[in-house]
């Protein structure tokens, strides 16, 4: 069956984009208490509570995108396929965990066990990350890579809009690698740009002031979707050429995701300077301390699609203008991330928070 691939996505797009936002509206017209936990079981920017339904949009859409895929392309390639079924299978446990951690606010230890789970499953079904020539160096690397993704992109769910727009970014950088790498076509394609949509959509309601949050059945979903996609597409986009021509890669997939790798790593390090524990919540991210300094809930997304921007050129520029990769090509791109982090650093450092946890 002969498709024209521009206008069938950007119809599908369009399609998914009108379907999210009815989904949205009549989640949020007939579910009131889903994710509104007592205040003294969670940390939350906005004292009002609002229900955390946004991710269940995300996962409809993604199955939907599974059906559409074998409807218009191939009939039996997913069943057949290793690697879309264990996506299939780590994004549902996902969603799983992330749905009832909302419902229940389940134990972190439980939280902590289903990632790694998600991450054996990808594992299993051939998607880790291809780097060294000791096979279990490599799936040490993705086990680190799926579990700190799935919590950084939580954890950066702290204020409207962030993490809607940050994840848009980092789907949207990645489509840009597969379209430089005339990868089209594909399940792969269909997927993100069912997930690019849906978020666009969801992003209406999740502007300040928001109605809805996406919740960890959006965070966790999204963080083991991107943690795969960004294995097959950035971490493995060539056959490994030599750990220095690797860096390349290495720098795409760090750079997509730069702003969660930079907040989780700020509040960390911040957290251990002051004897306390990085793992509980509190109100010491960088967006909140962007806050401090006098801007508003807009402006800190503003700033944040601003950087998510600018990492995304400069993935562009990695994979579609430099054909010869150098030493000063990965100096120059890894001072844009360390100077992105220390200047995300010293914003936490120049007002004393009053209200950390």
């Amino acid at each position: 069956m002969s498709l024209n691939l521009p206008l069938f996505y950007f119809t599908y797009f369009t399609l998914v984009f009108v379907l999210s936002v009815l989904m949205n509206s009549l989640f949020l017209k007939f579910t009131r208490t889903l994710g509104m936990r007592k205040t003294e079981n969670v940390v939350r920017w906005s004292d009002v509570s609002k229900p955390a339904i946004g991710g269940i949009t995300f996962y409809i859409t993604f199955l939907f995108s599974l059906i559409v895929y074998s409807l218009f392309f191939a009939p039996t390639e997913i069943l057949l396929h290793s690697e879309i079924l264990g996506l299939l299978t780590a994004c549902t446990l996902a969603f799983l965990m992330g749905l009832a951690d909302d419902a229940y606010d389940t134990n972190p230890l439980l939280k902590f066990s289903t990632q790694i789970f998600c991450g054996i499953i990808l594992i299993y079904c051939g998607i880790y990350i291809q780097l060294f020539q000791n096979v279990y160096l490599n799936y040490v690397v993705t086990m680190l890579w799926v579990v700190g993704l799935m919590n950084a992109i939580n954890l950066l769910d702290n204020m409207d809009a962030i993490t809607s727009i940050v994840t848009l970014a980092s789907i949207v950088t990645i489509i840009s690698v597969l379209l430089i790498g005339k990868d089209t076509g594909t399940v792969f394609l269909t997927l993100l740009i069912g997930a690019a949509s849906s978020i666009s959509a969801f992003l209406l309601f999740n502007w300040y002031p928001s109605k809805i949050y996406m919740g960890d059945t959006g965070t966790q979903f999204l963080g083991v979707f991107m943690a795969a996609l960004s294995i097959l597409f950035l971490w493995n986009a060539s056959p490994s050429a030599g750990l220095f021509m690797d860096t390349k890669h290495i720098l795409s997939a760090i750079l997509t995701f730069s702003l969660p790798i930079i907040d989780t790593s700020v509040v960390f390090f911040n957290r251990i300077i002051k004897g306390t524990s990085p793992f509980v919540g509190g109100k010491d991210h960088t967006t909140h301390h962007l806050h401090y300094l006098g801007l508003n809930e807009p402006q800190i997304a503003m700033i944040y699609a601003g950087h998510a921007g600018i990492s995304l050129l400069c993935v562009i520029t990695i994979n579609k203008y430099i054909q010869e990769w150098s030493l000063l090509y990965f100096l120059l791109f890894t001072a844009y991330f360390l100077i992105s982090l220390a200047a995300f650093f010293v914003i936490t450092r120049l007002k004393k928070k009053t209200n950390v946890a």
